[in-house]
């Protein structure tokens, strides 16, 4: 399994009253390494593989330690543990070497935007995405709950 890694740096107003990186800003953090993530699965060999649009079905995030401001970037490792017809689950981990701040999930579903709606999983997509996959992972989704909510 490979793991896409990401170099967040941190910015001075990331910090809350307490003089941690405020929960809200994770997400934030994730956003900018999914996005890094997807865009590398791009072939961009004119092929439509994720191409187009993707919504976010479902975030969970576990703190495990307070993050404080500091010069040098954190990790975030980035990895698929899930894949269905049509919605992915991406697992992170915001780190350094030594230690763990956040363990999280998303759960991706890609999207049409012309149509306005879910669009499945691409033979090809899903090729490319089983390089990133967990070992742990079954690698398919009996069903896409994340992505029925999205049409219902």
């Amino acid at each position: 399994m490979s793991r896409h890694i990401y170099s967040c740096p941190l910015r001075w107003s990331d910090m809350d009253a307490f003089g941690h990186v405020n929960n809200a800003v994770f997400l934030r953090y994730l956003e900018e390494a999914r996005i890094d993530f997807m865009f590398r699965l791009a072939p961009g060999d004119g092929s439509p593989s994720f191409s187009g649009g993707s919504v976010v079905a479902r975030h969970e995030i576990d703190y495990v330690r307070p993050l404080v401001h500091r010069h040098s970037p954190v990790t975030i490792e980035s990895w698929v543990t899930k894949i269905g017809a049509a919605s992915l689950t991406i697992s992170y981990e915001v780190k350094d070497p030594e230690q763990v701040y956040v363990r999280a999930t998303t759960v991706v579903v890609p999207f049409n935007l012309e149509a306005q709606r879910p669009r499945r999983i691409t033979a090809e997509e899903k090729a490319v995405l089983l390089t990133y996959m967990d070992d742990d992972g079954d690698g398919d989704e009996d069903e896409d709950e994340s992505a029925e909510a999205l049409v219902a």
